[in-house]
């Protein structure tokens, strides 16, 4: 008994206390614990963690083709600009202003008929305006109101004007007109027909233009034909002319020598279409006219020569202080004289009014000629007020 109850006891204690060992030394886990409380079947669980896990994965595949879609492009643009040369590239990234406001207009607008004659006796050309065809639609109701304005670039002062035909696309104008042109600058002058809209309480608007340069035409016969309308290009400064003068100074004796030699391509001021044109030379000392000569006046001409020396005295401590003016003027005997353009120069101009200027301070005693351009009055008279001149000390005479 003994025996057998030592060997109960042997064989008793290893299946009586071990499984009581294992359920108390094995604790469930966090996840375990909460997941026994939720009253669900496993499968359930089983099948929400699947749902969540699919979700997820798509979730991130949205986030990684995003991110692919938008630094694709980026590589495609940096392989083709590498291809292209440095021109176009900056083309293609920075076009400019101008091929950016012309883009649209590049619609048809229509075409114009016309006819040129020039007499060689006679000094002038015939325009002749015949028709217009398929002009561009400007008014809601599908039509426009053409009229065209024709004018020479050498005297954008003088314009013609047909008359207005009421709502047509196709008008037939057949009117004429002409212009006193010599034929020395027959060649210079660039003829513009541009076609308008009339508009009673608006601003009339442009439909197109025709620009002809006459150098490119052969006034030895008449010639007429068509050509289509393009896009009416920016205002045009208008020509005032060019005149060129020579610049001397010395500084041991002050003395500024100032040679007036020809101008050409001046303004026409006249109804016969040329000027009686004369110079001016002022010498402005701190914003007020110091000094005045003026030339001789040379009789109908747009290219008058004058080769004529005026001496001004000024010390070598004021020329800073000097503003030189250059203006020229049609003479005219009954009303009072005309300015066609000016220009001045020194040390607060600018561009090659303000080189030249430099030019004869660096080498005195040297004559230095220039051609300069002339400039409209109004713009210069408003520089000279504007400028912020050098405050330098005057020596007394």
């Amino acid at each position: 008994m003994l025996v057998a109850a030592r060997k109960g006891g042997v064989t008793g204690s290893p299946l009586t206390s071990s499984p009581l060992s294992i359920t108390s030394t094995a604790q469930p886990g966090l996840l375990g614990g909460w997941l026994s409380r939720i009253p669900l079947p496993k499968w359930a669980l089983i099948a929400v963690a699947v749902a969540v896990a699919i979700l997820f994965l798509l979730f991130l595949i949205c986030i990684i083709k995003c991110c692919c879609c938008k630094k694709k492009p980026k590589k495609k643009e940096r392989v083709g600009l590498l291809a292209v040369n440095s021109t176009t590239t900056a083309n293609l990234v920075q076009p400019e202003m101008e091929d950016l406001e012309q883009g649209p207009e590049q619609t048809w607008r229509g075409k114009l008929q016309y006819s040129l004659e020039y007499n060689f006796r006679a000094h002038e050309l015939k325009v002749g305006v015949k028709q217009a065809a398929e002009l561009k639609a400007m008014d809601s109701g599908g039509t426009s109101d053409p009229y065209v304005i024709v004018y020479l670039t050498s005297d954008m002062k003088k314009r013609y004007e047909t008359k207005v035909y009421r709502r047509t696309l196709n008008p037939v104008f057949n009117e004429s007109f002409t212009f006193q042109v010599p034929q020395a600058e027959v060649a210079e002058s660039t003829l513009v027909m541009q076609v308008y809209d009339f508009n009673r309480f608006a601003k009339h608007d442009i439909i197109g233009e025709v620009r002809l340069p006459l150098a490119k035409v052969n006034l030895q016969h008449v010639l007429e034909q068509w050509s289509d309308l393009a896009a009416a290009s920016k205002v045009e400064e208008e020509q005032l002319g060019e005149i060129c003068f020579s610049l001397r100074y010395v500084p041991s004796t002050g003395k500024l020598t100032v040679l007036i030699l020809e101008a050409k391509k001046l303004k026409r001021m006249d109804s016969h279409g040329l000027s009686d044109p004369f110079v001016k030379v002022h010498l402005i000392l701190n914003r007020k006219k110091w000094k005045k000569k003026k030339t001789s006046v040379k009789k109908n001409t747009l290219s008058p020569y004058f080769n004529e020396v005026f001496v001004f005295e000024v010390p070598f401590s004021q020329i800073q202080n000097v503003d030189l003016v250059i203006s020229v003027w049609d003479h005219d005997k009954v009303s009072k004289n005309e300015p066609i353009g000016k220009l001045f120069l020194g040390c607060q101009a600018t561009g090659k009014q303000l080189l030249h200027w430099s030019d004869m301070l660096a080498s005195p005693r040297r004559p230095l000629a220039h051609w300069h351009s002339l400039q409209p009055p109004e713009l210069v008279d408003k520089a000279l007020a504007l400028k912020s001149h050098l405050k330098l000390p005057l020596t007394s005479r």
